[in-house]
C-alpha cells in the first residue's frame, strides 16, 4: 500500500510521538509539534496513538493514492479536496485509486496532519520515525516523486467529526518562572508577562521566537550550559524570548526566564509569523 508524494509543499515531514528519554544521549524528543493533533489522526483511523503521519507546514502537500487508503486531516483548519471536491477535515475519509488527496494552506493555524490507516511504514531510528530537524535523525523533508509505504489499517471506528485545533486571534499560555529569571531585571520579568509578544518568520521547529521589547538581564556573566526541556523560554544576546520546539537542543547557554506548561505547547504549533502569544504565570 503506498502514497505518491506529486507536491510536498513547503515542508512536509514524517512525525510520530519522538524519541522522549534520551537527552543523556544529547537527542531531543522531537515528535509531532502538535502531538494533540496527530492522536485526534490516528484515533479516527484506529491507529495506536503514535502512529507516524505527515505534518505539513502551510498546507502545498499533495498525495496520489496507489491503492485504496482511508485517511484523516487534523490541526490547522483550510481547505482539503480529493480530486478538487472540497471534503471535511477531522473524519476518516476513503481515497481510492489513483484519486488526489490536497491539503491547501489554512486560513487558521499552521500545521496539518495526514494520517492514514495502519501509519506510515518508515524505518525508525533510535526508535522513532521523526524527523528531527536539528539532529538530522529520521526520514528527509518529502521530496516530489517519493513513495510512501503505510502499514496495515484496521477498519475505523465510528467516532464523531473531530474540531480544528488552531486558534485564531491571541494565544495565551501557562508559564512558570525560571529557572534563571533572577538573571534579568524586574522590569523585564514584568515585561515578559504583560508585553503581547508577535511570532517571528523565522519561527521553526527548534523554536519559536518572538519580537517585542528587549528584556534587560540583570547579570551579565556567562551562564554554562544547561539542559532545556520543551517550552523552555531562552533569551538569547539580543535580548528576545524563543519557545524551544520539540526540536529544541538540549542544552543551552543562554538562562531561560520561564518554561511553558507542556501541556500548552502544542499551541504554538499552530502559531503563524505576527500572530500575538502572551504568557500568562502559574505557581
Amino acid at each position: 500500500m503506498t502514497l505518491l508524494v506529486e507536491r510536498p509543499g513547503p515542508l512536509s515531514l514524517v512525525q510520530d510521538r519522538g524519541r522522549p528519554g534520551l537527552g543523556h544521549l544529547g537527542v531531543s524528543a522531537s515528535g509531532a509539534f502538535d502531538r494533540g493533533a496527530l492522536r485526534q489522526a490516528n484515533a479516527l483511523l484506529g491507529n495506536d496513538d503514535g502512529a507516524a503521519a505527515i505534518e505539513v507546514v502551510a498546507g502545498g502537500l499533495v498525495l496520489r493514492a496507489a491503492a485504496p487508503h482511508v485517511v484523516a486531516v487534523t490541526g490547522a483548519a483550510g481547505p482539503v479536496t480529493i480530486d478538487g471536491r472540497q471534503v471535511p477535515a477531522g473524519r476518516a475519509l476513503r481515497l481510492d485509486t489513483g484519486q488526489r488527496l490536497a491539503v491547501d494552506p489554512p486560513t487558521w493555524g499552521l500545521r496539518t496532519y495526514v494520517g492514514v490507516s495502519g501509519g506510515l511504514a518508515v524505518a525508525a531510528e533510535l526508535g522513532s520515525a521523526s524527523t528531527d530537524t536539528l539532529a538530522g535523525l529520521g526520514p528527509a523533508p518529502l521530496r516530489a516523486g517519493e513513495t510512501l509505504r503505510t502499514g496495515v489499517g484496521r477498519p475505523p471506528p465510528h467516532l464523531e467529526d473531530v474540531p480544528a485545533l488552531a486558534r485564531t486571534g491571541e494565544i495565551t499560555v501557562d508559564v512558570v518562572l525560571g529557572p534563571r529569571d533572577d538573571w534579568f531585571v524586574p522590569a523585564a520579568v514584568r515585561r515578559l508577562l504583560d508585553d503581547p509578544w508577535q511570532v517571528s518568520p523565522v519561527s521553526d521547529r527548534v523554536g519559536v521566537r518572538l519580537t517585542g521589547g528587549v528584556l534587560r538581564r540583570a547579570r551579565d556573566a556567562e551562564l554554562p550550559s544547561e539542559p532545556c526541556l520543551r517550552g523552555s523560554v531562552q533569551v538569547a544576546a539580543d535580548g528576545l524570548p524563543i519557545v524551544f520546539g520539540p526540536d529544541h537542543p538540549v542544552t543551552g547557554g543562554y538562562p531561560v526566564i520561564a518554561v511553558v506548561l507542556d501541556a500548552h505547547t502544542d499551541r504554538l504549533a499552530q502559531a503563524r509569523p505576527g500572530q500575538v502569544v502572551r504568557f500568562r504565570r502559574r505557581p
